[in-house]
């Protein structure tokens, strides 16, 4: 099975930038997308952007209006979500999740535990 790990949560001020990373551990394979979600108290988890194999496919919610780019390594198995211009909304836990059918809206299969982000103004 593929562990998925990530990092890189926190306190940030509105207005700044946080970089997540989430490794994949284990028996890891080829040709999976990967994918960031996030959710927030009271509400569902939502896709945040997903990436193909190859990053040939990418896929941003509307919310990230240009702020956030996702990233990967597939070298070192991580992925990565840059995030800029942060608002208090962007607070929520955000998990990386793995999708064996290599496909950026899903399905997802593997998730991660989760990373705080808390964005304050």
């Amino acid at each position: 099975q593929v562990w998925l790990v990530e990092s890189g949560g926190g306190l940030v001020q509105a207005g700044g930038s946080l970089r997540l990373s989430c490794a994949a551990l284990g028996r890891t394979r080829d040709n999976y997308a990967m994918g960031w979600f996030r959710q927030a108290p009271g509400k569902e988890r939502e896709l945040v952007a997903g990436m193909s194999w190859r990053g040939g496919s990418t896929y941003y919610a509307g919310f990230v209006k240009g702020r956030f780019t996702i990233t990967r390594d597939n070298a070192k198995n991580t992925v990565y979500l840059q995030m800029n211009s942060l608002e208090i909304e962007d607070t929520a836990v955000y998990y990386c999740a793995a999708g064996l059918a290599n496909v950026v809206r899903g399905p997802y299969d593997d998730w991660g535990q989760g990373t705080q982000v808390t964005v304050f103004s």
